[in-house]
C-alpha cells in the first residue's frame, strides 16, 4: 500500500477530504517526531508504544574486503504492537 492508498483509506473510513486526510497524516507524522525526540516514548492503548532505543558503538567488517569498521553508538525508533492490533493482524 502506497501513502496515497492510505491517504485515501482514511478518508474513506473518516469521512473526511483527502486533502484533510494528508493533512492529518502529516501532522501525526511530526507530532510523532517530536514526542519521541523530547520525550522518548509514546504510549497509544490499544495499539501499540514507540520509543527511541540506544545503539552501542561497536565493530563490523566491510563485506567486500573483510576490514573492521568502527560503527558508532546510535539511537533507532522500535515499535511494540499492542494487544488489539496484535488481535486485529491475526
Amino acid at each position: 500500500m502506497t501513502k496515497a492508498d492510505f491517504v485515501a483509506k482514511i478518508a474513506e473510513n473518516g469521512g473526511i477530504s483527502k486533502s484533510a486526510a494528508d493533512a492529518s497524516l502529516k501532522a501525526f507524522i511530526a507530532s510523532l517526531q517530536d514526542v519521541l525526540a523530547s520525550e522518548g516514548k509514546l504510549v497509544l492503548p490499544g495499539f501499540g508504544t514507540f520509543s527511541v532505543e540506544e545503539r552501542a558503538a561497536r565493530q563490523g567488517r566491510n563485506p567486500q574486503t573483510g576490514e573492521a569498521i568502527a560503527i558508532p553508538a546510535s539511537k533507532s525508533v522500535k515499535f511494540k504492537a499492542g494487544a488489539k492490533l496484535r488481535e486485529a493482524v491475526k
